[in-house]
């Protein structure tokens, strides 16, 4: 062994070189390649954060989408209630994941309430009638027209899922039953003071009976993510019985 390292082998010669050169990958003091993780041969370590910054915010579900949140807080009783008749597009995009029974049935309460003295055959009835006898006919009327507006919130929300909705149900019954109730108020207000049958009331009964199915139709649109003919058939039914049962004065 003579002044060279055992194992050696000088540049041009034919045996294995152990400790690497300046040029080497193994050498001491040498820099290490920068590609030779991605040589054949060799592995790349990734620590935690670098492989989860691959599929951070990156998952893919098969088959599906994940459903979209509320696009807002829930709104006050009083914003819902002007909303409705202000700007029911955002109101309806933003309380359809919400839940409204207290505005729904305390509003339809109050709408059965008065409902009593927009119908002629009720209100005579009711304003003939001892206090004893009027005021178990107005809770009636009330309690029934509660009842009535849930049966059709209930159908409609059926027919739309039946149609390929995929919104909730409660939501969709209470503005529903608030669209029924606000909707009718304008009739409602000049009928207890000209009567139900009065030319000028059945007009008014028309035209917010129109503008009942134009908020039911784009309420379920909305709600339930269809357009607006699958949306307006989902709502005739409901649609049918308000023109028979309260905007004719046939109750």
């Amino acid at each position: 062994m003579r002044g060279g390292h055992q194992g050696r082998t000088q540049p041009g010669g034919d045996g294995p070189e152990y400790f690497g050169d300046d040029n080497g990958y193994g050498g001491y003091g040498a820099a290490p390649d920068p590609y030779a993780a991605n040589q054949p041969g060799h592995t790349q370590a990734f620590s935690v954060d670098e492989a989860g910054a691959y599929t951070q915010g990156a998952t893919y579900h098969a088959g599906s989408a994940a459903p979209s949140g509320p696009i807002g807080p829930r709104l006050h009783w009083k914003d819902l209630l002007r909303g409705i008749v202000l700007a029911p597009n955002q109101t309806f995009l933003q309380m359809r994941d919400y839940s409204m029974w207290a505005p729904a049935l305390i509003v339809t309460f109050l709408y059965g309430l008065l409902a009593v003295f927009g119908f002629d055959g009720a209100r005579s009835d009711a304003i003939n009638a001892t206090l004893s006898n009027a005021v178990p006919i107005v809770l009636v009327t009330a309690v029934a027209v509660v009842v009535m507006s849930f049966v059709l919130g209930v159908v409609t929300h059926t027919l739309a899922r039946q149609l390929g909705g995929d919104g909730a149900w409660q939501p969709t019954v209470g503005l529903s039953m608030l669209i029924m109730s606000v909707t009718d108020a304008p009739r409602l207000l000049f009928a207890m003071f000209f009567g139900g049958d009065a030319g000028f009331v059945q007009l008014l009964g028309w035209a917010t009976w129109v503008g009942a199915g134009a908020l039911l139709t784009l309420m379920v649109s909305r709600s339930h993510d269809l357009p607006w003919p699958k949306a307006l058939g989902a709502s005739a039914i409901q649609l049918i019985a308000l023109l028979s049962i309260v905007k004719l004065g046939t109750f």
